[in-house]
């Protein structure tokens, strides 16, 4: 029976288009060529003819493949541009090309000048998993126990002993004293509370995503409105109930261990605004920390290709 012609072309195909052996592969192709148009009797002689030539051509490949591969590349780049060429070239590019518009802002790092906590900023658009209950009650423990968390509990405190905004606690270094274990304490609530219980039970995302592109004021609004504005676990942007409602949450429950005097709606909602009025401008921070590190410090170039 003769060669099915399905058969012959297919095969005549793969001959031209095996890399590294091209003399082997034409004398091959003219074996199963000869089998085609002849015939039976001349099948298997055609066949061992594309065998034996198919083994000079392993050998003399194996002798010469430097000069080979080369030849062969180059060739392949002319006769099969529209085919051969675009199918090898795409998969190596195509990670590439991610990289390119993924990467494509300054880098955050994990502490805003050296030392203050900056672990929940995220630098590009990537889609990251979603937060677990574990992410989001470490995130707030960083945030609350790290050595740099006392710094603004500190200056708080110097604040408020300097303008007496709590006069049962008296002045000098014992008011001093007072005044930063409540707002350490202040501080740690509202972590917890903003970062961890509530985010848990709406399926929040707490991470700020970097804008990172854009005029000031454009950034800048993006920034104070994360406020107010996150994202869902799924990755839609959803009222921040973290935040609004986990603040006054906080604010709610220091009224249990500030003075009576001191525990009215009045300082309540104070000290709401106050909490989530220091997140916006630490939002405000995270956001052009990448530029101010760049332009001060010298760290990587705002809006260039960073290789993740």
């Amino acid at each position: 029976m003769m060669a099915e012609p399905s058969f012959f072309f297919s095969s005549l195909m793969k001959c031209l288009l095996r890399p590294g052996r091209r003399s082997a592969s034409t004398a091959a192709c003219l074996g199963l060529c000869a089998a085609f148009l002849l015939g039976p009797p001349y099948a298997l002689r055609a066949q061992q003819a594309g065998v034996a030539a198919g083994l000079a051509g392993s050998t003399q490949s194996s002798s010469s493949a430097a000069s080979q591969d080369f030849s062969t590349s180059a060739t392949d780049e002319l006769d099969f541009e529209g085919s051969g060429q675009t199918a090898l070239q795409a998969s190596p590019d195509a990670p590439a090309a991610q990289k390119s518009a993924d990467g494509d802002r300054a880098p955050q790092t994990k502490r805003i000048l050296g030392f203050i906590p900056n672990f929940r900023a995220i630098s590009t658009d990537e889609k990251l998993p979603a937060q677990t209950v574990k992410d989001k009650f470490v995130t707030a423990s960083e945030d609350s126990f790290d050595y740099s968390s006392i710094f603004i509990p500190a200056l708080l405190a110097g604040y408020s002993l300097g303008t007496n905004a709590t006069p049962e606690f008296g002045h000098g270094g014992v008011g001093y004293g007072r005044y930063l274990w409540h707002a350490t304490v202040d501080q740690t609530s509202e972590n917890y509370m903003v970062e961890f219980i509530v985010p848990v039970v709406t399926r929040e995302d707490t991470r700020y995503y970097t804008l990172g592109r854009g005029t000031f004021m454009k950034r800048a609004g993006y920034a104070l409105s994360r406020a107010v504005i996150t994202r869902s676990d799924s990755g839609k942007e959803v009222f921040n109930a973290g935040e609004v409602i986990g603040s006054g949450a906080s604010a709610g429950l220091s009224t249990l261990y500030y003075p009576g005097r001191e525990r009215s709606f009045g300082n309540t909602g104070k000290q709401w605004g106050l909490d989530v009025g220091i997140d916006g401008v630490s939002f405000l921070a995270k956001e052009f920390w990448p530029d101010i590190n760049h332009w001060l410090f010298h760290g990587a170039k705002p809006n260039a290709t960073n290789a993740q």
